[in-house]
Protein backbone atom coordinates (compact mmCIF):
# COMPACT_ATOMS: atom_id res chain seq x y z
CA UNK A 1 0.00 0.00 0.00
CA UNK A 2 1.24 3.43 -0.61
CA UNK A 3 0.53 5.42 2.50
CA UNK A 4 0.16 9.27 3.80
CA UNK A 5 3.18 11.10 4.65
CA UNK A 6 3.97 14.40 6.35
CA UNK A 7 7.55 15.70 7.86
CA UNK A 8 8.71 14.33 10.49
CA UNK A 9 9.75 17.79 12.23
CA UNK A 10 8.96 21.57 12.15
CA UNK A 11 11.03 23.73 10.07
CA UNK A 12 10.91 27.41 9.72
CA UNK A 13 12.63 29.74 6.64
CA UNK A 14 12.51 33.51 6.26
CA UNK A 15 12.50 35.35 2.70
CA UNK A 16 10.62 38.08 1.09
CA UNK A 17 7.29 38.14 -0.66
CA UNK A 18 7.57 38.79 -4.32
CA UNK A 19 4.65 41.17 -4.83
CA UNK A 20 4.40 42.95 -1.29
CA UNK A 21 8.55 43.51 -0.41
CA UNK A 22 7.42 42.29 3.18
CA UNK A 23 10.12 39.78 5.19
CA UNK A 24 8.18 36.62 6.05
CA UNK A 25 8.27 33.77 7.92
CA UNK A 26 7.28 30.11 6.64
CA UNK A 27 7.04 27.48 9.26
CA UNK A 28 6.06 23.87 8.55
CA UNK A 29 4.70 21.67 11.09
CA UNK A 30 3.57 17.71 10.62
CA UNK A 31 0.33 17.02 10.27
CA UNK A 32 -2.22 14.52 11.35
CA UNK A 33 -3.24 11.75 8.97
CA UNK A 34 -6.58 12.44 7.00
CA UNK A 35 -5.49 16.38 7.84
CA UNK A 36 -4.52 17.79 4.88
CA UNK A 37 -2.66 20.73 3.43
CA UNK A 38 -3.67 23.88 6.23
CA UNK A 39 -2.38 27.02 5.94
CA UNK A 40 -2.31 29.13 9.02
CA UNK A 41 -1.76 33.17 8.90
CA UNK A 42 -0.33 34.17 12.42
CA UNK A 43 0.77 38.41 12.11
CA UNK A 44 -2.92 38.98 13.12
CA UNK A 45 -5.15 39.14 16.34
CA UNK A 46 -7.23 36.17 15.25
CA UNK A 47 -5.55 33.05 13.79
CA UNK A 48 -7.29 31.96 10.60
CA UNK A 49 -6.92 28.82 8.59
CA UNK A 50 -8.13 26.98 5.74
CA UNK A 51 -7.74 23.70 4.14
CA UNK A 52 -7.05 23.32 0.45
CA UNK A 53 -9.42 22.59 -1.41
CA UNK A 54 -10.28 24.62 -5.05
CA UNK A 55 -12.37 27.20 -3.48
CA UNK A 56 -10.16 28.97 -1.42
CA UNK A 57 -8.29 30.49 -4.37
CA UNK A 58 -9.63 34.07 -4.00
CA UNK A 59 -7.23 35.78 -6.82
CA UNK A 60 -5.42 34.03 -10.02
CA UNK A 61 -4.10 37.14 -11.29
CA UNK A 62 -0.26 37.63 -11.24
CA UNK A 63 -0.22 34.48 -8.61
CA UNK A 64 -2.45 32.02 -6.28
CA UNK A 65 -4.45 33.78 -3.56
CA UNK A 66 -6.17 31.70 -1.19
CA UNK A 67 -7.73 32.51 2.33
CA UNK A 68 -11.49 33.60 3.44
CA UNK A 69 -13.44 36.79 4.40
CA UNK A 70 -10.35 37.27 7.43
CA UNK A 71 -7.14 36.56 5.73
CA UNK A 72 -5.41 36.25 2.27
CA UNK A 73 -2.08 34.45 1.65
CA UNK A 74 -0.74 35.12 -1.85
CA UNK A 75 2.12 32.92 -3.82
CA UNK A 76 1.26 29.84 -2.92
CA UNK A 77 1.63 27.80 -5.93
CA UNK A 78 5.42 27.24 -5.64
CA UNK A 79 5.37 25.71 -2.57
CA UNK A 80 2.32 23.64 -3.33
CA UNK A 81 4.44 22.63 -6.25
CA UNK A 82 6.83 21.31 -3.90
CA UNK A 83 4.35 19.75 -1.88
CA UNK A 84 3.24 17.46 -3.94
CA UNK A 85 6.40 16.89 -5.56
CA UNK A 86 7.46 15.59 -2.24
CA UNK A 87 4.53 13.00 -1.90
CA UNK A 88 3.41 15.40 1.24
CA UNK A 89 -0.35 14.87 2.16
CA UNK A 90 -0.66 16.35 5.48
CA UNK A 91 1.12 19.66 6.67
CA UNK A 92 0.40 22.63 8.53
CA UNK A 93 1.70 25.97 7.17
CA UNK A 94 2.02 28.82 9.47
CA UNK A 95 2.64 32.29 7.32
CA UNK A 96 3.47 35.85 9.18
CA UNK A 97 2.56 37.72 6.59
CA UNK A 98 0.53 38.15 3.77
CA UNK A 99 2.36 36.23 0.86
CA UNK A 100 4.83 33.37 0.49
CA UNK A 101 8.44 34.21 0.31
CA UNK A 102 9.60 34.13 -3.44
CA UNK A 103 12.86 32.50 -2.49
CA UNK A 104 14.90 32.13 -5.47
CA UNK A 105 11.82 31.78 -8.01
CA UNK A 106 11.41 28.74 -8.35
CA UNK A 107 10.49 25.46 -6.13
CA UNK A 108 13.96 24.09 -4.83
CA UNK A 109 14.32 26.18 -1.72
CA UNK A 110 10.83 24.71 -0.62
CA UNK A 111 11.99 21.19 -1.55
CA UNK A 112 15.01 21.31 0.23
CA UNK A 113 13.24 22.45 3.49
CA UNK A 114 10.49 19.83 3.04
CA UNK A 115 13.87 17.35 2.91
CA UNK A 116 15.25 18.55 6.11
CA UNK A 117 12.35 18.58 7.63
CA UNK A 118 12.36 14.70 6.79
CA UNK A 119 8.98 12.87 5.23
CA UNK A 120 7.78 10.31 6.77
CA UNK A 121 4.55 7.44 6.35
CA UNK A 122 2.06 7.18 7.79
CA UNK A 123 -0.57 4.47 8.61
CA UNK A 124 -3.35 5.61 6.49
CA UNK A 125 -3.55 4.83 3.15
CA UNK A 126 -2.80 7.75 0.25
CA UNK A 127 -5.59 8.86 -1.72
CA UNK A 128 -5.12 9.76 -5.38
CA UNK A 129 -8.39 11.63 -8.11
CA UNK A 130 -8.49 9.32 -10.69
CA UNK A 131 -9.50 10.98 -13.62
CA UNK A 132 -12.32 9.09 -14.95
CA UNK A 133 -13.80 11.01 -18.00
CA UNK A 134 -12.47 13.94 -20.11
CA UNK A 135 -13.11 17.48 -18.79
CA UNK A 136 -11.99 20.94 -20.37
CA UNK A 137 -12.07 24.24 -20.10
CA UNK A 138 -11.47 26.94 -22.74
CA UNK A 139 -10.94 31.16 -22.95
CA UNK A 140 -10.45 32.33 -26.82
CA UNK A 141 -7.57 30.16 -27.69
CA UNK A 142 -6.68 29.12 -24.48
CA UNK A 143 -7.44 25.64 -22.91
CA UNK A 144 -6.67 23.27 -20.03
CA UNK A 145 -7.54 19.65 -20.33
CA UNK A 146 -7.97 16.73 -17.72
CA UNK A 147 -7.77 13.03 -19.31
CA UNK A 148 -7.61 9.72 -17.84
CA UNK A 149 -4.11 8.27 -17.63
CA UNK A 150 -2.25 5.39 -15.94
CA UNK A 151 -0.06 7.92 -14.12
CA UNK A 152 0.55 11.62 -13.65
CA UNK A 153 1.17 13.87 -16.63
CA UNK A 154 1.81 17.43 -17.72
CA UNK A 155 1.94 18.52 -21.17
CA UNK A 156 1.85 22.14 -21.41
CA UNK A 157 2.67 24.68 -24.83
CA UNK A 158 3.24 28.56 -23.75
CA UNK A 159 3.21 31.02 -26.90
CA UNK A 160 4.54 34.54 -26.45
CA UNK A 161 4.87 36.75 -29.65
CA UNK A 162 8.51 37.53 -28.36
CA UNK A 163 11.87 36.52 -29.73
CA UNK A 164 13.33 34.65 -26.68
CA UNK A 165 10.53 32.62 -26.62
CA UNK A 166 11.74 30.15 -29.35
CA UNK A 167 9.30 27.66 -30.67
CA UNK A 168 10.94 24.25 -30.19
CA UNK A 169 11.54 25.35 -26.46
CA UNK A 170 7.52 25.90 -25.41
CA UNK A 171 6.78 22.62 -25.19
CA UNK A 172 7.14 20.01 -22.44
CA UNK A 173 5.40 16.90 -21.87
CA UNK A 174 6.26 15.38 -18.22
CA UNK A 175 5.60 11.80 -16.78
CA UNK A 176 6.33 12.45 -12.98
CA UNK A 177 5.78 8.43 -12.40
CA UNK A 178 9.05 8.42 -14.68
CA UNK A 179 10.53 11.34 -14.92
CA UNK A 180 12.42 13.87 -12.22
CA UNK A 181 10.61 16.81 -10.26
CA UNK A 182 13.78 17.84 -8.88
CA UNK A 183 15.90 17.27 -11.70
CA UNK A 184 13.60 18.56 -14.31
CA UNK A 185 10.97 21.37 -12.94
CA UNK A 186 12.52 22.42 -9.40
CA UNK A 187 14.59 24.73 -10.25
CA UNK A 188 12.70 26.61 -12.76
CA UNK A 189 12.18 30.07 -12.18
CA UNK A 190 8.89 32.62 -12.37
CA UNK A 191 9.80 34.89 -15.25
CA UNK A 192 8.30 38.58 -16.32
CA UNK A 193 9.21 41.40 -18.94
CA UNK A 194 10.80 44.25 -18.04
CA UNK A 195 7.67 46.58 -19.16
CA UNK A 196 5.18 44.66 -16.92
CA UNK A 197 7.77 44.92 -14.08
CA UNK A 198 8.11 48.59 -13.94
CA UNK A 199 4.55 49.04 -14.13
CA UNK A 200 3.88 46.56 -11.29
CA UNK A 201 5.82 48.15 -9.33
CA UNK A 202 4.26 51.56 -9.91
CA UNK A 203 1.49 50.31 -8.44
CA UNK A 204 2.98 49.15 -5.76
CA UNK A 205 3.57 45.38 -6.94
CA UNK A 206 6.43 43.39 -7.28
CA UNK A 207 8.07 44.83 -4.81
CA UNK A 208 10.16 41.99 -3.73
CA UNK A 209 11.11 41.07 -7.12
CA UNK A 210 14.84 41.06 -8.70
CA UNK A 211 16.98 39.05 -10.79
CA UNK A 212 17.76 37.13 -7.78
CA UNK A 213 14.64 35.42 -7.93
CA UNK A 214 12.82 36.09 -11.11
CA UNK A 215 13.86 35.98 -15.11
CA UNK A 216 13.47 39.17 -16.56
CA UNK A 217 13.35 39.78 -20.06
CA UNK A 218 13.70 43.07 -22.15
CA UNK A 219 12.24 43.59 -25.67
CA UNK A 220 15.11 41.37 -27.52
CA UNK A 221 16.89 39.12 -24.25
CA UNK A 222 17.09 37.55 -21.22
CA UNK A 223 19.23 40.02 -19.01
CA UNK A 224 20.37 37.85 -16.36
CA UNK A 225 23.99 37.72 -16.25
CA UNK A 226 23.06 33.45 -15.64
CA UNK A 227 21.53 33.12 -18.04
CA UNK A 228 18.84 30.04 -17.67
CA UNK A 229 19.07 27.33 -15.93
CA UNK A 230 17.10 24.97 -18.98
CA UNK A 231 16.75 25.79 -22.59
CA UNK A 232 13.16 25.98 -21.85
CA UNK A 233 12.99 26.59 -18.42
CA UNK A 234 9.96 29.29 -19.04
CA UNK A 235 7.44 26.38 -19.96
CA UNK A 236 9.31 24.06 -17.36
CA UNK A 237 8.10 27.33 -14.62
CA UNK A 238 4.40 27.27 -16.02
CA UNK A 239 4.22 23.28 -15.46
CA UNK A 240 5.67 24.26 -11.59
CA UNK A 241 3.05 26.18 -11.79
CA UNK A 242 0.22 24.23 -12.42
CA UNK A 243 1.40 21.05 -10.59
CA UNK A 244 1.15 23.85 -7.50
CA UNK A 245 -2.29 24.70 -8.96
CA UNK A 246 -3.69 21.20 -9.80
CA UNK A 247 -2.87 20.29 -5.64
CA UNK A 248 -5.64 22.64 -4.44
CA UNK A 249 -7.57 19.36 -5.09
CA UNK A 250 -6.23 18.49 -2.43
CA UNK A 251 -5.11 14.59 -3.21
CA UNK A 252 -2.34 13.78 -6.40
CA UNK A 253 -3.83 13.57 -9.45
CA UNK A 254 -3.79 10.08 -11.48
CA UNK A 255 -4.51 11.56 -14.85
CA UNK A 256 -3.30 13.61 -17.81
CA UNK A 257 -3.22 17.75 -17.50
CA UNK A 258 -2.54 19.13 -21.10
CA UNK A 259 -2.74 22.81 -21.63
CA UNK A 260 -2.25 25.37 -24.13
CA UNK A 261 -1.39 29.16 -22.95
CA UNK A 262 -3.00 28.40 -19.31
CA UNK A 263 -2.33 30.07 -16.73
CA UNK A 264 -3.57 30.42 -12.91
CA UNK A 265 -6.76 31.21 -13.46
CA UNK A 266 -7.42 28.32 -16.43
CA UNK A 267 -5.46 26.01 -14.30
CA UNK A 268 -8.50 26.96 -11.02
CA UNK A 269 -11.59 26.95 -13.40
CA UNK A 270 -10.55 23.42 -14.16
CA UNK A 271 -10.04 22.05 -11.01
CA UNK A 272 -13.30 23.79 -9.79
CA UNK A 273 -14.96 22.38 -12.30
CA UNK A 274 -13.83 18.70 -12.09
CA UNK A 275 -15.14 19.23 -8.08
CA UNK A 276 -18.17 20.05 -9.18
CA UNK A 277 -18.79 16.63 -11.57
CA UNK A 278 -18.21 14.27 -9.63
CA UNK A 279 -19.24 11.52 -12.46
CA UNK A 280 -15.27 12.67 -13.85
CA UNK A 281 -13.25 11.15 -10.94
CA UNK A 282 -13.14 8.60 -8.17
CA UNK A 283 -10.87 8.66 -5.13
CA UNK A 284 -8.19 5.86 -5.47
CA UNK A 285 -5.68 4.19 -3.64
CA UNK A 286 -2.65 2.44 -4.96
CA UNK A 287 -1.46 -1.30 -3.91
CA UNK A 288 1.41 -2.55 -4.47
CA UNK A 289 0.17 -5.99 -3.66
CA UNK A 290 -2.95 -5.74 -5.54
CA UNK A 291 -2.57 -7.05 -9.09
CA UNK A 292 -4.67 -3.64 -10.34
CA UNK A 293 -2.51 -1.21 -8.96
CA UNK A 294 0.63 -3.13 -8.24
CA UNK A 295 2.67 -1.89 -11.47
CA UNK A 296 1.60 2.12 -10.73
CA UNK A 297 1.94 1.76 -6.91
CA UNK A 298 5.81 1.07 -8.03
CA UNK A 299 6.06 3.38 -10.18
CA UNK A 300 4.97 6.11 -8.33
CA UNK A 301 7.16 4.74 -4.88
CA UNK A 302 10.14 4.62 -7.40
CA UNK A 303 9.42 7.94 -8.62
CA UNK A 304 9.87 9.23 -4.80
CA UNK A 305 12.39 7.41 -4.02
CA UNK A 306 15.12 10.39 -4.97
CA UNK A 307 13.75 12.10 -1.88
CA UNK A 308 15.31 9.04 0.42
CA UNK A 309 18.71 9.56 -1.07
CA UNK A 310 21.40 11.36 0.86
CA UNK A 311 22.83 13.06 -2.33
CA UNK A 312 19.77 13.61 -4.07
CA UNK A 313 20.90 17.59 -4.06
CA UNK A 314 24.25 16.67 -5.43
CA UNK A 315 22.23 15.59 -9.02
CA UNK A 316 21.02 18.71 -9.72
Amino acid sequence: MIFQKTIRNEISEVGVGLHSGEKVKLTLKPGAEGQGIIFKKTNQKKESQVKVNPTIVLDTRLCSTIGNKDFQIATVEHLMSALCASGIDNITIEVSGSEIPIMDGSAITFIHLIKSAGIVDQQAPKEFIRIKKTIEVRQEDKFAIFEPHQGFVIDFTIDFPHPVFKTEDSHVNIDFFQDSYVQDISRARTFGFMQEVEALRSNGLARGGSLDNAIVVDEYKVINKDGLRYKDEFVRHKILDAMGDLFMLGKPLLGKFTAFKSGHELNNKLIRKLAENPDTWEVATLDLENDDTAHLAKQYQDSKSEYDSPDYITKL
